[in-house]
């Protein structure tokens, strides 16, 4: 059976995205910081599709041996991932000069320190086996000074992907972002079950039709 990891599995496009892969199939494994997220995560999904269980390990992307342990677990239970998505990030407003160092650093740690960890634990197994796709979720068309620590970290993510595709690509791991630059919210033009169809089909292309970055746009499914 096909398998799918979540990092960063919340309420809204991370269960959306974990629906959309287990109604075609994949077994689910998520991932999130709070128990409670991963408990309602998981009751949601065994709900619809309670002959296909998911399972789910709580870990903070940002405290690595965690977050490293979890993926463990998951690959474990259902073998290395045909897809891993991390979708963690801390999305609020802050201009040049609000946030200390501190919370800067800590900003960026989920944004992009925590994708390359998940990513650098198992693209490699990917690789060794010659497949899989690594999908980041991105955003933002263009920096904004009202998002610093947002636009830091989305574009930190396209640098990452990039690198990842110059890392993992050549043996067979397809590594792409998705980049939503509106807000997500159910019943409207950026709906995330809708969203979620997006991730299905850039996982599904073929090796010469592999998009490094795919912006979702109302239409663009």
């Amino acid at each position: 059976m096909p398998s799918i990891i979540i990092v960063g599995a919340g309420p809204g496009l991370g269960l959306s995205v974990a629906r959309r892969f287990q109604n075609d199939g994949y077994a689910v494994a998520v991932i999130a910081r709070r128990p409670s997220t991963v408990a309602a995560v998981i009751d949601s999904l065994n709900e619809t599709a309670p002959t296909q269980a998911a399972i789910g390990f709580t870990a903070d992307s940002t405290i690595e041996p965690d977050l490293l342990a979890a993926l463990d677990q998951a690959v474990a239970v259902h073998g290395v991932p045909d897809v891993l998505l991390y979708n963690a990030g801390v999305i609020r407003t802050d201009q040049i000069g609000d946030l200390t160092a501190a919370q800067l650093l800590h900003t960026y740690a989920v944004n992009v320190v925590g994708a390359a960890s998940t990513a650098g634990h198992v693209g490699p197994l990917m690789a060794a086996r010659g497949s899989g796709t690594i999908l980041i979720t991105g955003g933002m068309g263009q920096p904004s000074s009202d998002w610093v620590s947002l636009s830091l970290g989305k574009f930190g993510v396209r640098t990452l992907t990039t690198l990842l595709a110059q890392t993992y690509g050549p043996s067979g791991v397809h590594v792409g972002t998705i980049a939503v630059t509106e807000r997500i919210a159910p019943d409207t033009a950026y709906d995330p079950d809708v969203i979620a169809d997006l991730y299905a089909e850039v996982h599904a292309q073929q090796p010469s039709d592999w998009d490094l970055e795919r912006i979702f746009t109302p239409t663009s499914v």
